[in-house]
Protein backbone atom coordinates (compact mmCIF):
# COMPACT_ATOMS: atom_id res chain seq x y z
CA UNK A 1 0.00 0.00 0.00
CA UNK A 2 1.52 3.02 -1.37
CA UNK A 3 0.39 7.01 0.57
CA UNK A 4 0.17 9.27 -1.99
CA UNK A 5 -1.28 12.18 -0.31
CA UNK A 6 -3.30 12.89 2.87
CA UNK A 7 -5.18 14.89 5.06
CA UNK A 8 -5.46 15.47 9.08
CA UNK A 9 -7.98 17.25 10.79
CA UNK A 10 -8.57 17.20 14.89
CA UNK A 11 -11.98 16.63 15.58
CA UNK A 12 -13.04 19.12 18.36
CA UNK A 13 -15.54 17.98 21.26
CA UNK A 14 -17.42 20.99 22.12
CA UNK A 15 -19.09 19.02 24.77
CA UNK A 16 -15.94 17.76 26.04
CA UNK A 17 -17.49 14.13 25.99
CA UNK A 18 -14.65 11.73 24.48
CA UNK A 19 -11.76 11.38 26.26
CA UNK A 20 -8.09 11.97 24.66
CA UNK A 21 -8.12 13.76 20.79
CA UNK A 22 -9.31 12.56 18.03
CA UNK A 23 -7.82 12.86 14.39
CA UNK A 24 -9.68 12.24 11.12
CA UNK A 25 -7.30 10.83 8.11
CA UNK A 26 -8.05 11.10 4.43
CA UNK A 27 -5.06 9.06 3.03
CA UNK A 28 -5.34 8.88 -0.78
CA UNK A 29 -4.09 5.84 -2.12
CA UNK A 30 -1.47 5.04 -5.44
CA UNK A 31 -3.70 2.45 -7.56
CA UNK A 32 -2.61 -0.81 -8.25
CA UNK A 33 -4.02 -2.03 -11.09
CA UNK A 34 -3.69 -6.19 -9.84
CA UNK A 35 -5.38 -5.14 -6.85
CA UNK A 36 -9.05 -6.09 -7.07
CA UNK A 37 -9.88 -3.32 -4.62
CA UNK A 38 -9.30 -0.72 -7.82
CA UNK A 39 -11.36 -2.28 -9.92
CA UNK A 40 -13.85 0.50 -9.93
CA UNK A 41 -11.55 3.70 -9.89
CA UNK A 42 -9.49 5.04 -6.87
CA UNK A 43 -9.62 4.46 -3.40
CA UNK A 44 -8.89 6.30 -0.23
CA UNK A 45 -8.89 5.58 3.53
CA UNK A 46 -10.46 7.30 6.03
CA UNK A 47 -9.14 6.45 9.55
CA UNK A 48 -10.34 7.93 13.03
CA UNK A 49 -7.12 7.82 15.33
CA UNK A 50 -6.89 8.38 18.89
CA UNK A 51 -4.09 9.99 21.44
CA UNK A 52 -4.73 9.65 24.97
CA UNK A 53 -2.31 9.62 27.66
CA UNK A 54 0.57 8.61 25.23
CA UNK A 55 -1.87 5.96 23.80
CA UNK A 56 -2.52 6.02 20.27
CA UNK A 57 -4.61 3.67 18.39
CA UNK A 58 -6.45 3.24 15.33
CA UNK A 59 -10.48 3.00 16.16
CA UNK A 60 -11.83 3.29 13.13
CA UNK A 61 -11.03 3.09 9.36
CA UNK A 62 -13.45 2.40 5.87
CA UNK A 63 -12.41 2.12 2.58
CA UNK A 64 -13.74 4.98 0.10
CA UNK A 65 -14.15 4.97 -3.18
CA UNK A 66 -12.53 8.49 -4.36
CA UNK A 67 -15.32 9.32 -7.11
CA UNK A 68 -18.30 9.26 -5.76
CA UNK A 69 -17.78 8.33 -1.89
CA UNK A 70 -19.41 5.00 -1.27
CA UNK A 71 -18.02 2.94 1.44
CA UNK A 72 -16.56 -0.26 0.07
CA UNK A 73 -16.62 -3.67 2.00
CA UNK A 74 -13.47 -4.44 1.89
CA UNK A 75 -10.95 -5.06 5.21
CA UNK A 76 -7.55 -4.36 4.70
CA UNK A 77 -5.04 -6.84 5.73
CA UNK A 78 -2.91 -7.17 8.80
CA UNK A 79 0.30 -5.35 7.61
CA UNK A 80 -1.95 -2.76 5.45
CA UNK A 81 -3.86 -2.14 8.95
CA UNK A 82 -0.77 -2.11 10.70
CA UNK A 83 0.72 0.74 7.86
CA UNK A 84 -2.21 2.55 8.27
CA UNK A 85 -1.56 2.72 11.74
CA UNK A 86 2.12 3.69 11.80
CA UNK A 87 1.68 6.58 9.34
CA UNK A 88 -1.31 7.95 11.33
CA UNK A 89 1.31 7.51 14.24
CA UNK A 90 4.00 9.44 12.23
CA UNK A 91 1.20 12.26 11.04
CA UNK A 92 -1.12 13.04 13.99
CA UNK A 93 0.86 16.22 15.26
CA UNK A 94 0.21 17.67 11.39
CA UNK A 95 -3.02 18.40 12.10
CA UNK A 96 -4.81 22.12 12.40
CA UNK A 97 -6.20 23.52 14.92
CA UNK A 98 -9.13 26.13 14.46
Amino acid sequence: MNITAFTVEKINDTFGILTGDRFEFMLELAKDEEDELFQDGDVSIKALYKVEDGEEQLMKYDLIKSSDGQVLSFELEDEEIEAVKSFCSEHWQEAQED
